[in-house]
């Protein structure tokens, strides 16, 4: 029988798909398993490049499937070497390269628990998730180490060229011997220092749980060229942008230093990319950096995830590359459950859309009461789990024909003398603006009121009145004559998550 990466419509994803099938991807079983096996190992001898990196100050650099699996294998003999043991979790502070994924894979093949770090924390961010997963080892570069405490300069190495080389008396081969169940990866969401998230703790087998949104999310399927510019620190990155592809023995990409909208168009180009996953800020950088039309490019899937994106840059999408671009929708608490299933000839795509549930979900929008909202009707999406409806604190509604849409994150809602506005399509009006390069819209204490609407907009050109009159004018028009932003700011940038979302509590917080 088929497996499931031979099908690719919409139709055969609801007839043919069960939990069971995703096993038929992988060597190892519901008792024995090991990521880096999956994802490294068994296409070792198959000739193929494994990771494409883009780097903004350095050549691009090409690492094969035999190289990674001989230096993770040295690598998870270094770390017996060392002591560590099954069990012991070890941190991973380096920017995507070859020590990277060595260090990421050596890790999970030596049994241990990889626990990768951002790499622009500063002291706090960095020692806060120190002291919370207590690390055997971490590995980090020349830059980084002055800012790792004095408790743990002693468990700290050097992910350097000299480590690099001295992996070369140790054997290039190693037999990985985990259960399914034992953990894998301790994954940190983008909290701030003052509320440092709680790790969510991955076992080998999340990697099968994963290619749910691999098939039906980015859409992945043997012979894709899949690049995904987000951080590998961060859930998109490392789970749908590394695993999940490498998992299918796909050639990926990824973006190393600060991002470069011009760089990463460039790499795309040359290196014939076939399937993006990317942030709705990349996106829009993308098209901010007015070179996109400078290359050729080889796309037959794009997505996108992180937030909403907004319809200029939807469009900018469509145009310039010939595809449209879908939506994962998820979290990193509850993985993703609504997709627009890419490369699926018989799936309609509906611009702003969440897309629909992945195959054998229930998701529904639901009232304060926990009943389903009919359509057009703004309430909370929740998701069918282990016999109870999750909140994803998130807001939206379905239409008529049950395709999902955002509302905005719950605390984004903005109530002004009885109307309640949406932050997101607020800021998406406002970008219809062809000077406004970035926005973001939160609700402001406002005595006649309750909550007035302010917005802050990134743009080359002086915010004078005639500017801000625009701006209000054209929100009046494609929203409604209340729903605009009374105040508008604009500065140089927008405050960010590490993940690249828009930090719209940041901007509550200065306006207080």
């Amino acid at each position: 029988m088929a497996k499931l990466t031979a099908f690719t419509s919409y139709a055969d994803a609801q007839t043919n798909f069960s939990s069971e099938k995703l096993w038929e991807l992988f060597d190892g079983n519901r008792e024995q398993l090991n990521i880096a096996h999956e994802c490294v190992d068994r296409y070792a001898s198959e000739g193929q490049t494994a990771v494409i990196v883009l780097r903004t100050d350095a050549p691009d650099e090409i690492i094969s499937y035999e190289q990674l699996a001989k230096q993770s294998s040295q690598m998870a003999h270094f770390l017996t070497a060392r002591g560590i043991k099954k069990g012991d979790r070890v941190a991973v502070m380096l920017e995507p390269s070859l020590a990277f994924y060595t260090c990421l894979f050596g890790i999970m093949k030596a049994g241990a628990i990889a626990v990768p770090l951002f790499t622009l924390f500063g002291p706090d961010g960095l020692n806060l998730r120190i002291a919370d997963c207590l690390p055997s080892l971490l590995f980090t570069n020349s830059e980084k180490i002055s800012i790792v405490s004095a408790d743990y300069q002693a468990r700290t190495v050097l992910a350097d060229d000299a480590l690099m080389a001295s992996l070369a008396q140790y054997p290039n081969t190693f037999t990985p011997a985990t259960n399914a169940t034992d953990y894998a990866m301790y994954q940190y969401t983008s909290g701030t220092t003052r509320e440092l998230p709680e790790a969510v703790k991955h076992t080998h087998r999340s990697i099968v749980t994963l290619m749910v949104a691999a098939l039906y999310g980015t859409g992945l399927r043997p012979g894709d060229r899949f690049m995904c510019p987000s951080s590998p620190a961060w859930g998109h990155g490392l789970w749908h942008g590394t695993l999940a592809p490498m998992a299918l023995g796909l050639t990926i990409g990824s973006f190393a230093g600060k991002f470069n909208a011009a760089v990463l168009l460039k790499g795309l180009a040359t290196h014939r990319f076939t399937n993006i996953s990317a942030a709705a800020t990349h996106y829009r950088m993308m098209k901010n950096s007015g070179c996109a039309s400078d290359y050729q490019y080889s796309f037959q899937k794009m997505s996108f995830t992180g937030e909403p994106i907004d319809s200029a840059t939807e469009e900018f999408i469509e145009h310039t590359f010939g595809q449209k671009v879908c939506s994962m929708y998820g979290t990193t608490e509850i993985g993703v459950i609504l997709v627009s299933y890419p490369g699926a000839e018989d799936f309609t795509h509906k611009p702003g859309s969440l897309g629909k549930p992945i195959p054998g979900a229930q998701v529904q929008v639901q009232d304060a009461t926990g009943l389903p909202c009919p359509p057009d009707v703004i309430g909370e999406i929740k998701v069918w789990r282990k016999g109870l409806w999750l909140a994803t604190k998130d807001l939206g509604h379905i239409d008529a024909e049950g395709y999902f849409f955002h509302g905005g994150r719950a605390d984004d809602v903005i109530i002004s003398a009885g109307w309640t506005m949406s932050a997101v399509e607020i800021e998406d009006a406002i970008l219809k603006h062809p000077d406004a390069l970035e926005a973001a819209a939160i609700g402001v204490p406002d005595s006649l009121r309750g909550q007035a609407v302010k917005a802050f907009v990134v743009s080359q050109r002086p915010g004078d009145e005639a500017f801000i009159q625009e701006i209000q004018d054209l929100v009046r028009a494609r929203l409604s004559q209340h729903e605009y932003p009374r105040q508008i700011v604009f500065v140089s940038e927008l405050p960010k998550t590490p993940a690249g979302k828009i930090h719209r509590k940041k901007l509550r917080e200065a306006t207080a």
